[in-house]
């Protein structure tokens, strides 16, 4: 008789036990359920407008891979010729003897004498104009877009400028809407999210003012 009635203490118990994790698992998702998530099925193109077909899209998609992005051309000439032939307006003296990515090269304009390092990355839903004697190292990430986080996730687009003389080192990222100014220096690894004046050196994330760039 003891036996059952210890046995039958235990099985309260463990009955107890799960009840109290039931209880601490439904305050748990009670507690998740009143943080907002987005749908993301619901975003849509915000004010980004396609300039080119889908046709046009695809055969650039195939051709960016096989010669823009390929690491066995090093042929700046052809990269120039091909991204012209799609839209770009490009001065003369540009070298792009590397892998680069450009995402459409109709929203392209670039200067006289500028230079582009290994996997540059112009992600340009809207314009990007890049001016004369400019020099985008390895691993910059220019990108014109982004998307709406605290309501929907729309796509919203802003155009890039950057001006004659930028030097925008190795794996900087520079955001929509900035304008970088005349001969100004972006230091490896910083996160361009605001307008910069000319002949400054900036650095760090989020970017800031280092110093002059030329003592005279």
């Amino acid at each position: 008789m003891h036996r059952t009635i210890d046995e039958h203490c235990i099985e309260e118990d463990v009955a107890q036990d799960i009840v109290q994790e039931g209880a601490r698992h439904t305050a748990a998702n009670t507690q998740g359920n009143d943080v907002h998530v987005i749908d993301l099925s619901l975003a849509g193109k915000g004010n980004y407008v396609a300039k080119r077909g889908t046709f046009i899209e695809l055969v650039w998609f195939f051709l960016e891979a096989a010669i823009i992005n390929n690491k066995f051309i090093p042929v700046s000439g052809l990269r120039v010729w091909l991204l012209r032939r799609f839209g770009a307006r490009i001065g003369s003296g540009c070298r792009m003897p590397h892998p680069i990515r450009v995402k459409a090269p109709w929203n392209l304009e670039v200067g006289d004498n500028c230079w582009f390092g290994v996997n540059a990355w112009i992600y340009n839903q809207t314009s990007i104009r890049i001016g004369s004697n400019v020099c985008i190292s390895q691993d910059a990430f220019l990108t014109t877009g982004s998307h709406d986080l605290a309501t929907n996730m729309d796509l919203h687009v802003k155009p890039i400028v950057i001006e004659d003389g930028v030097w925008i080192t190795s794996k900087c990222v520079v955001q929509m809407g900035v304008t970088i100014g005349r001969s100004t220096v972006v230091t490896p690894l910083s996160v361009v999210h605001r307008s910069l004046e000319a002949e400054g050196v900036y650095g760090g994330n989020p970017v800031r003012f280092i110093r002059k760039r030329f003592t005279a």
